[in-house]
Formats: structure tokens, C-alpha cells, sequence
């Protein structure tokens, strides 16, 4: 009787020393073939159009946008693919978003080698998993009722401090040097912020990082 084919696997994180250690973990078991890795949401749409894995391993934070915001292309792009959010987060509204968004799974980054295997494999026969905290937290908040109420994580709680305000200047259309001056740093530092939020976001325009400003009230007006 032969034995039934690996799940492929593919590993997306910004990290590589994560990809790396995800790698080993299922490496030593034959039911399982990483068939790629992938540091970003737009690599990661690629690599599962181009590699039909069977399960996608996602990070929840990574540069160019959110993996909540890659799961639908994902699920798009490659038909049948089960997704795997994997996240240092455990706060119930990025689990309600990844549920929304359509992902299969939630597991927090110190679960065991064991654990990840067991997720992966549960995901891919159809089953959803989650881990035992974020599970007791979802439970509590589905019986509370409170689901309803909780609102999305936001775009911008990717970025630090620091990158939030300099994208509140940036769409109050202040050039670098000026954001400089008003925050008491030099405008290759503000630059530096400017660059790195951008990746954060995906957003390479004055204009897209203006609306998502808006859209998100950190200007204090609504969108039009």
C-alpha cells in the first residue's frame, strides 16, 4: 500500500530565520514538502499561483502589507488552498479578521514544532485550528457576544510610533525637511521613516498614503 502524498507547504514570513526554522521542523517528516518560501504578500501570491501548495503558512505582519490583506488573493490566485495565519499576536480582532478575511487557521509564533505540524495537517483536511489560547479567547468572546462590537485591526497598527506620525505630516502634504524641523530630526532620518511605513504598506504614493489617512481618521476628516 503506498503511502499518501506529502502536504506541500509554503512558507511565507518576512524573517528568514522563521522560514528557516519552519523549514526544519517539517523537514524531518515525510508527510510533509516545503515547496517554496516566500518574504512578502506580493512573493507570496506568486509563489502559490506558481507552486499550488496545498497549505499556505502566513505571517500575520510583514513588510508591503498585512497578511490579512494577502489571504483573499491568495484564495484567488490559487483555488483550494488552505491558509494558516501565523502570528506573535493573539488579540481576538486579529483572529476575527484573519476568520473574516478567509483564512483556515490561527497559530501563535511559540507553539511547538508539534503543534505547527498538527495545525498544517488539520487545515489541510478540511478542518479549521486554532490555537488553545486563541481558541479560549474566541470562545469567551463568541459567548459574550462580543464578536459583533470588535472592530478590525487597522492598517496603520503596523507601523511604529514614530512612522504613524510622519504619515500624519506626509498627508498633511509637509515635504521631509519640514517634517524634520517639527519633530527635531534630520530629514534622512524622516526619509528612512518615510521609506519604511511605505513598505509596510504597500502604499508608494503621496496620494494612496493621504487616503488611507482619511480612511482611517487619523486626519480628523472623512473620506469623500
Amino acid at each position: 500500500m503506498s503511502s499518501p502524498s506529502p502536504i506541500r507547504v509554503l512558507v511565507v514570513d518576512d524573517h528568514s530565520v522563521v522560514r528557516e526554522g519552519i523549514r526544519h521542523v517539517l523537514s524531518d517528516r515525510e508527510s510533509f514538502d516545503v515547496v517554496g518560501e516566500a518574504s512578502s504578500g506580493v512573493e507570496a501570491v506568486s509563489a502559490a499561483a506558481a507552486l499550488a501548495p496545498h497549505v499556505v503558512v502566513l505571517d500575520i505582519s510583514m513588510p508591503g502589507g498585512s497578511g490579512l490583506h494577502v489571504v483573499s488573493e491568495l484564495l484567488e490566485r490559487a483555488p483550494g488552498v488552505r491558509v494558516l495565519m501565523l502570528s506573535v499576536h493573539d488579540d481576538i480582532e486579529y483572529v476575527l479578521e484573519s476568520v473574516r478575511a478567509g483564512a483556515h487557521g490561527y497559530l501563535r509564533k511559540d507553539s511547538t514544532p508539534a503543534e505547527l505540524r498538527s495545525a498544517i495537517r488539520t487545515v489541510h483536511a478540511g478542518d479549521a485550528y486554532f490555537s488553545p489560547p486563541v481558541a479560549a479567547q474566541l470562545a469567551t468572546a463568541l459567548r459574550d457576544g462580543r464578536t459583533a462590537a470588535i472592530k478590525p485591526p487597522q492598517a496603520v497598527d503596523v507601523l511604529t510610533a514614530r512612522e504613524r506620525e510622519i504619515l500624519v505630516h506626509i498627508a498633511q502634504g509637509m515635504t521631509n525637511r519640514e517634517i524634520g524641523v517639527k519633530l527635531g530630526i534630520s530629514a534622512r532620518t524622516v526619509e528612512a521613516h518615510r521609506d519604511s511605513l511605505m513598505r509596510k504598506l504597500g502604499i508608494r504614493t503621496v496620494a494612496g498614503l493621504t487616503r488611507l489617512s482619511l480612511e482611517q481618521g487619523l486626519l480628523g476628516i472623512s473620506p469623500p
